[in-house]
């Protein structure tokens, strides 16, 4: 009896579990045994065989409802520890395994490829699983796991907002994407937030916390110039890595090196900035930090990420079956669409390529005409200036010097 093995490595997404459902009923309903390999490569890494379990049909028919993964998922890059490919090959050789199908992110991706390279023997698939939506697929195709994410995202800010209003504060609310700000734009844009700071927006590899605090400062004194002593501001976690550590000081990483999120405290340090900022000229304002990630990756998924990660699912397992190998699973307008590994790297750094928000779409444009921040029209009419400048206790002069080199032109 031929064997797939399904393993899930990064973090967790909304529809996880749909994707293992329907590729084990396929490949069950094929006569292959299906077995399903805790923690991501944890264990094959060291040459465990021990952690994983049969998946039958009666087991898996009714998990594509629930959040999380049942075979859990972890971090582990085999690519980093000496002689884990072979300890890997090893173990999947013992477990009599023909196909290996991958679900996960970038890290997980790049893992997969690297199989693939030394294992020519198996077969290997991959499904894109990120609530960042950075994995490069094509056009605006969508990770599973992102829409779920945003929509739940959408529904806690928009309590944010609520309680804003109610109480006349400010939130600056730190949302997951570790390099990119897709997840904070659909966030953002869903929920109508004041604004949305994503590292994109900025061409420079570096920016100073005065730049981004600036900016943040500079968007509630124009809402102060209108009125309102409140608002919402969506900072991607990706602004981070535009800070650099010698802004944020030391903070932790996870095995792969990647940022931990809890560690971070990027609103926190940006409220405190900006605080500060205000207090000097008399302007006293309540700013709460919020961070907001792990909230969403093992929601159950909505009916659109069920539907399709199951659809990745089924014909991943297709794809195996029938002679496929080394390629990301897509379904594009409704077809199915291999993209062999080699495609999805980066020439430079042989890694998988990171999708960036496309601050010139059309889309990008529109979530950026409803943003309440400082733009150049704001400096160009005399009125709005010296509205602004009243609100922000500051001379006409003063709100030119200090904010108009912070105000970037509208996206083209």
């Amino acid at each position: 009896m031929r064997t797939l093995a399904i393993l899930v490595g990064g973090g967790p997404a909304p529809g996880i579990n749909a994707a293992i459902a329907a590729a084990a009923i396929e490949a069950r309903n094929r006569g292959l045994r299906v077995i399903g390999c805790y923690d991501g490569f944890r264990w094959l890494a060291a040459g465990d065989t021990s952690h994983v379990v049969e998946l039958e049909v009666h087991s898996v028919s009714t998990i594509h409802f629930e959040g999380g993964s049942i075979i859990r998922t972890s971090r582990t890059d085999a690519t980093r520890k000496p002689g884990a490919f072979a300890r890997v090959a090893e173990a999947l050789e013992r477990l009599g395994v023909n196909h290996l199908m991958t679900i996960g992110g970038d890290g997980t991706a790049y893992t997969a490829s690297r199989i693939a390279d030394v294992m020519p023997a198996l077969t290997i698939a991959h499904i894109p699983k990120t609530i960042d939506n950075d994995l490069p697929l094509p056009g605006d195709l969508v990770t599973f796991g992102f829409t779920t994410a945003c929509n739940l995202g959408k529904d806690l800010v928009r309590n944010l907002m609520q309680d804003a209003a109610t109480t006349e504060r400010w939130f600056f609310v730190t949302v997951m994407g570790r390099q990119t700000g897709h997840l904070a734009l659909g966030i953002g844009g869903a929920a109508a937030a004041t604004l949305t700071v994503v590292p994109e927006e900025f061409t420079a590899p570096r920016i100073t916390m005065d730049h981004l605090a600036g900016i943040l400062e500079g968007a509630i004194i124009k809402r102060r110039a209108l009125g309102r002593e409140y608002g919402v501001a969506i900072l991607a976690e990706g602004l981070a890595e535009k800070l650099g550590p010698e802004t944020l000081g030391h903070v932790e990483r996870d095995p792969v090196g990647h940022v931990r999120f809890t560690e971070l405290e990027l609103g926190r340090a940006v409220r405190e900035r900006v605080t500060a900022s205000l207090a000097a000229r008399g302007l006293r304002l309540t700013i709460i930090a919020k961070e907001l990630g792990y909230e969403l990756r093992s929601a159950a998924p909505g009916a659109y990420d069920i539907q399709y990660s199951r659809s990745l699912g089924y014909w991943a397992t297709r794809f195996l079956l029938e002679g496929g190998t080394g390629a990301m699973i897509t379904i594009q307008g409704g077809r199915f669409v291999p993209i062999p590994f080699t495609e999805m790297l980066d020439p430079e750094t042989g890694r998988t390529r990171v999708r960036r928000v496309d601050v010139s779409a059309e889309s990008y444009q529109t979530l950026w005409a409803y943003m309440i921040r400082l733009k150049p029209e704001d400096f160009e009419d005399p009125a709005a200036l010296a509205s602004i400048a009243k609100a922000g206790n500051l001379t006409e002069t003063e709100l030119v010097s200090r904010f108009r080199p912070l105000v970037e032109p509208a996206p083209a």
